[in-house]
């Protein structure tokens, strides 16, 4: 009489009789595919003599003779990805050497347009390309200049919720960025991704470059002692702790920008990129230093040392409060951590006239008031308004204004005038309230709304 345990048991052999004979017909395939394998890797050697394609040792023969590069590099160059954040002054030089150097996958970043003000020193973009958006500009010149590459197009601005996924699929970030905000949040994301940073900086005739978190170590790891792997390198957190008072940046529209003052940043960021990926250096041990270049000086480069990371870093220490949670989640915010300049608010509405009022009441000099222009000497050359003086804010103290009835200040955007017609009532000029002190609301941009003419310098 069978039994359920008999039943079970010819079934369990059956099964194992039937998975057997299907396995072996799976090591059957396996083995035609590995010989198919096999004789298309044969072919195609036949077919294909030597590690790159022909057209590129024409293309990259003068790096590939080099020592430093030589055909491993020019491999690994090939092989690498690299995120481009900003395609302005310091992001359109280095992604033109990147991808004439070869790297295989470039990214861009950038939710900007080109505007007319940029082709000074953004290289990459040019007349006609103007209200396009800088990373299909920088794709397009990009494509022309070396067509065999993949690049990869990130239209929108970087967010702390974009961050992550954006730059996974890369081995190194280079920061082209001109704000802190945005700067503090691309080398934590480098951090919690362990991936190197090149980031580079530029304003007026100065410049400066570091390559941070290199070797790229997960936060608060310490290698062991008897190891020869090196410690992780400092981040941008690690090198800044506190950004700068939120009124003390400059712009490049504000302070003004040597076109190639950052060019030069630019090309030592993509070189510093090259050697990182071609040489292998990924995981080295490496000195960490911060490059400083002046143009006016007469040794315009020179190097400070840098420590390494900071015991009580927040993105790359033991203790770090950075972390990939903190980020996607939005809890992070780097606008207000690095603060946001407030309106300048100092003087009331009786103390300010608008441009067309100024206009109206002082259509032509008289001598019942005077125009004070406070901006400095080179953008008062540039040009002004007539009849105005010109009266750097830092020079008030010092200068003896005629003794006119009304006082108007003006100067570019409508800030600085305020604070200097204050400066003139706290040195007396006001005599007590009997003389009219105030300013052009809005300054000189707002002076086109009277006169469509009048240069826009910014």
């Amino acid at each position: 009489m069978t039994t359920t345990i008999d039943t079970t048991i010819h079934t369990l052999r059956e099964e194992i009789a039937s998975c057997e004979t299907r396995l072996a017909e799976l090591r059957t395939q396996l083995a035609a595919a590995e010989a198919r394998s096999q004789t298309e890797s044969r072919n195609e050697q036949k077919a294909r003599k030597w590690p790159l394609e022909k057209d590129d040792y024409k293309r990259y023969g003068r790096q590939l003779i080099l020592p430093e590069i030589g055909l491993q590099g020019q491999l690994r160059l090939k092989k690498a990805s690299v995120l481009i954040v900003g395609v302005g002054g310091l992001g359109c030089p280095a992604a033109a050497y990147l991808a004439g150097a070869g790297v295989g996958t470039i990214g861009f970043v950038d939710g900007d347009t080109v505007d007319e003000s940029n082709l000074h020193r953004q290289i990459l973009h040019t007349t006609p390309k103007v209200g396009m958006s800088k990373v299909d500009s920088a794709i397009d010149y990009c494509k022309s200049l070396n067509p065999t590459l993949t690049y990869t197009p990130h239209r929108t601005p970087l967010t702390p919720q974009t961050a992550l996924p954006t730059f996974t699929p890369y081995d190194l970030v280079l920061d082209c960025t001109d704000n802190p905000a945005t700067r503090y949040l691309i080398s934590d994301t480098c951090v919690l991704l362990c991936k190197p940073l090149v980031s580079a900086s530029a304003l007026r005739t100065d410049g400066q470059l570091m390559l941070l978190n290199h070797p790229s170590r997960p936060a608060g790891s310490v290698p062991a002692r008897d190891s020869d792997s090196p410690p992780g390198g400092p981040c941008y957190r690690c090198v800044f702790p506190r950004p700068p008072p939120a009124a003390s940046v400059v712009s490049c529209g504000e302070g003004g920008i040597l076109g190639p003052v950052v060019g030069v940043m630019g090309v030592l960021q993509a070189l510093e990129a090259i050697k990182l990926i071609a040489g292998g250096r990924r995981d080295r041990r490496y000195e960490p230093s911060l490059l400083l270049f002046s143009a006016t000086a007469d040794a315009p480069f020179r190097s400070v040392r840098l420590a390494a990371r900071r015991p009580g870093c927040a993105a790359c220490s033991a203790r770090a409060t950075v972390t990939r949670d903190a980020l996607a989640g939005g809890s992070l915010d780097y606008v207000r951590f690095c603060g946001a300049v407030e309106p300048v608010r100092a003087l009331g509405p009786g103390e300010r006239v608008g441009a067309r009022e100024y206009y109206a009441e002082e259509p032509d000099p008289d001598p019942d008031h005077v125009l004070v222009d406070v901006r400095d000497k080179v953008q008062f050359e540039l040009c002004s308004l007539a009849g105005s003086i010109n009266i750097p804010y830092s020079e008030i103290a010092a200068t003896a204004l005629p003794p006119r009835r009304r006082i108007y200040v003006v100067c570019r955007l409508g800030n600085d005038s305020q604070l200097a017609a204050r400066r003139m009532k706290e040195l007396g000029l006001g005599a007590g309230g009997k003389r009219w002190i105030g300013d052009i609301r809005g300054g000189l941009s707002a002076w086109r709304e009277v006169d469509g003419e009048f240069p826009d310098y910014g």
